[in-house]
């Protein structure tokens, strides 16, 4: 039984967007002009039925290997060109049996375009550019987030830049660089840009080992709280606002945690705490994000399910759904027990068009988002 229950303002709204396509990539276009395109990223995107929400952008994506079809391998050639060889540099800790998987299809769709793909890490050296057995590489496809810092000069062409490694990158950077976006097409649409993105804000120098510093976090959360609760009132939602408290600083954060009441956060337990802190090198987390939680209105075989969007040169070029039978509707899916479903495994034309209108749109709106972001750094 579904916790949260709203209106399904995206179906209400469905006509209008088919009847706006024209000005919609148009209105892409434009942007696009303007922007240095990522040569690939993947979103995780949240469908409420009566909202739609990327909740988190990957530059540096790893789940090539769930895909199954899909034009990206078009928009790869697009965005290299008449490129010979590719050099993919992946994360050192390729124990994982997932990540060998995943860099073996992304150098499949790259090598069925025609290139050729080398993998690896390589020596760096004084002496520039690095090579492969003395052959050097055209271009270099980073697939490694940085988390530990960045990259020296290897004297070849790196994408994505380094400067979105997580040495340096903020989570909420990301949301930042798609709100004036999401308000431009919310005005072309006619519509509340609430529907069309997750609420978030950051709450800086806050040392929650310090009893004052956590008191001041849970009344900016509680504060928060009460305005989504408002716009919860304003469409007709019932269920209890929710919201993930993150490490802004990047991916070496370990802990997310899920409240509903600032409350939730002065009773943390210490191991909790030292979870939620823990931040890269050791050092102790002291930004925090605070998102809203979008419920997931999407299920198939009894397990909510959330669409995943792979994209190469800032367009979509395949999807995939993450699954899992053992999380709720507001739950993070990205777990051991999660699944992957391919889109032709959904026989439901329902969620077939709201992938093709909804979901497409805030996915390569954080396309352009990334874009933004890199050409700030």
């Amino acid at each position: 039984m579904m916790s949260y229950v709203g209106p399904d303002i995206l179906a209400e709204l469905e006509e209008k967007i088919i009847s706006k396509e024209q000005e919609i990539t148009s209105w892409f276009a434009e942007k696009r002009s303007k922007l240095k395109m990522p040569i690939y990223g993947s979103v995780d995107i949240r469908d409420a039925n009566w909202k739609v929400a990327v909740v988190d952008a990957n530059q540096f994506p790893a789940g090539f290997n769930n895909l199954q079809d899909g034009d990206i391998g078009e928009h790869f050639r697009n965005a290299i060109g008449d490129l010979r060889h590719v050099h993919i540099w992946p994360e050192a800790h390729t124990r994982n049996p997932a990540y060998v998987e995943h860099l073996s299809a992304l150098s499949a769709i790259l090598e069925e375009e025609g290139y050729a793909v080398t993998v690896g890490v390589l020596e760096t050296h004084e002496e520039v550019p690095v090579n492969i057995e003395g052959a050097v590489p055209d271009l270099i496809l980073l697939n490694n987030d940085l988390t530990d810092g960045p990259l020296p000069d290897l004297g070849v062409p790196v994408v994505p830049s380094p400067k979105m490694g997580w040495y340096q990158r903020r989570k909420s950077s990301h949301f930042k660089a798609i709100q004036p976006l999401v308000d431009e097409i919310s005005q072309l649409l006619d519509i509340d840009p609430w529907l069309l993105s997750t609420q978030w804000f950051v709450s800086e120098g806050k040392c929650l080992d310090k009893d004052t510093c956590r008191t001041l976090l849970a009344a900016e959360a509680d504060n928060f709280l009460a305005d989504l609760q408002s716009k919860y009132d304003q469409y007709g939602i019932s269920g209890t606002p929710t919201l993930f408290v993150k490490n802004d600083a990047g991916t070496f954060g370990l802990g997310i945690i899920e409240i509903t009441s600032g409350e939730e956060l002065l009773a943390l337990s210490n191991r909790k705490m030292r979870k939620l802190t823990y931040g890269k090198g050791g050092t102790e987390a002291e930004d925090f994000l605070l998102q809203e939680g979008v419920p997931s209105a999407l299920s198939w075989d009894g397990m909510v399910v959330e669409p995943v969007a792979y994209c190469a040169n800032g367009r979509v070029g395949g999807w995939f759904y993450r699954a899992n039978a053992k999380k709720g509707e507001m739950a993070n899916l990205n777990s051991p027990s999660s699944v992957f479903i391919h889109p032709h495994e959904i026989e439901n034309p329902a969620i077939a068009s709201r992938r093709q209108h909804w979901h497409m749109l805030v996915a390569e709106i954080a396309m352009l988002g990334i874009a933004i972001e890199s050409a700030s750094l």
